[in-house]
């Protein structure tokens, strides 16, 4: 390659957010030697600064098979400190009688799924990526080319204002800077978008009443809604709101006064957390289906949100993200011990094929709610109904339906036989 050897890198990840910092330590638990770099536009926060509670911290919801992988990665003694755990699920179509509930009791685990504030989250992780010595963390630093070579990519990267650049190699580039990726820009790989006309607006609510580890997911005439329960703080219980709305609507909630604001939710969701109590600060953005047109291609793979940033109905953009992560990194490790290319396109083509049936079941559950709930008709809603009835009845229908939520029912908990083997050995 064009680079000198001591400026080349085995794998390089573009992004370093919660995706990004998560496959830099999935790759270096399996112990391979890789060198591997992470490019991250945002710099680094100062180390030491501890992640405080704050009540209007943005939240994400972390399935069973999420807490696993972050178990093995040595993160979950530290995550639970600052996660609430899902106990139950319920699910409501408004104004119909038909609801189910999925219990972590019932499925003989600990928790159906967490909530976790990001600033928590992304604190573990940054302080697992800054000790860990082979993991090579350029921050602020914006890649400006991408050029094929015969062994990798040629990369260079914008390291400040007054163009100051860095170039270097790498055998592999993973993808991973958000759903409006400039780097798949860059490569010249499309994304298909899908505009649900919704946007959804995220806020944290205060509530009368301890929402006992329940989850609650609320289909609505206007588009669903979800209540994810939080850890409280300074014993006040909060839940995070997750609101879908047509546009005109939603811009008219987040002009509303708290008070307007907090009659409309109450009305819309009722009473099940008792009275809502104050709303944090509103933020809202569109509700988009964006899938990468190629998520593969030689010496490159497109993950997490440049792959596919889906409806946030069922909560399931990061943890799909996480278990692809945990294929492409026990497909690499198996490929490294094997002396293949890790940017041979059969090796990530191997990988795409794994974890494809859990993307697209994920995808078809996150893009099938909302439209069919959405839905006005009679023998629509009849039918919508009779299943979560049928749901709410039958023991082995809640429990398919459960492990699909919790990501466990493509191939069990995926990706994580070579790194057991890692964190055993």
């Amino acid at each position: 390659m064009a680079a000198e050897q001591d400026n080349t890198f085995d794998i390089t990840i573009i992004g370093g957010g919660m995706v990004g910092a998560s496959l830099a330590l999935l790759l270096s638990s399996l112990k391979l030697d890789w060198r591997i770099r992470v490019v991250e536009a945002v710099a680094t926060p100062s180390s030491g600064v501890p992640a405080q509670p704050s009540f209007d911290a943005r939240s994400t919801a972390l399935s069973h098979s999420t807490r696993e992988i972050f178990e093995l990665l040595g993160l979950w003694d530290q995550l639970q400190q600052g996660v609430a755990a899902i106990n139950e699920v319920h699910v409501s179509d408004r104004g119909h009688i038909g609801t189910t509930r999925l219990s972590a009791q019932e499925q003989k685990l600990p928790a159906l799924g967490y909530v976790v504030e990001n600033r928590h989250l992304g604190a573990a992780l940054m302080a697992a990526v800054q000790q860990t010595p082979d993991i090579d963390w350029l921050a602020p630093a914006r890649v400006t080319t991408v050029q094929a070579r015969r062994e990798g990519v040629e990369l260079t990267v914008s390291l400040d204002d007054e163009g100051a650049t860095e170039s270097f190699a790498s055998r592999l580039l993973v993808v991973a800077d958000g759903a409006q990726s400039h780097t798949r820009e860059l490569l010249g790989i499309g994304a298909s978008s899908k505009d649900y006309g919704q946007m959804a607006i995220v806020a944290n609510i205060s509530l009368a009443e301890d929402h006992n580890g329940v989850a609650y997911e609320r289909f609505t005439d206007l588009g669903p809604m979800a209540m994810l329960p939080l850890q409280p703080i300074e014993g006040e219980h909060r839940a995070a709101l997750i609101w879908t709305l047509p546009p005109e609507r939603a811009e008219a909630m987040l002009q509303a006064d708290d008070q307007t604001f907090l009659e409309e939710l109450q009305q819309r969701f009722g009473f099940r957390l008792g009275h809502f109590q104050r709303v944090g600060s509103r933020q809202a953005y569109p509700i988009k289906l964006v899938t990468s047109d190629e998520q593969v291609r030689h010496h490159v793979v497109v993950t997490g949100n440049a792959a596919h940033s889906l409806h946030p109905v069922a909560g399931q953009g990061f943890n799909l993200a996480l278990r692809d992560l945990a294929v492409l990194a026990e497909v690499l490790g198996d490929a490294a011990t094997k002396g293949e290319s890790l940017g041979d396109l059969h090796v990530l083509q191997r990988y795409l094929n794994q974890q494809q049936a859990d993307q697209q079941k994920t995808i078809l559950l996150s893009d099938l709610l909302p439209k069919v709930f959405g839905l006005d008709s009679s023998p629509v809603a009849l039918a919508r109904n009779l299943g979560l009835l049928a749901l709410d009845a039958v023991p082995l229908l809640r429990h398919q339906f459960a492990r699909l939520g919790m990501g466990l029912e493509t191939r069990g908990t995926p990706g994580l036989n070579g790194i057991k083997g890692a964190a055993n050995g």
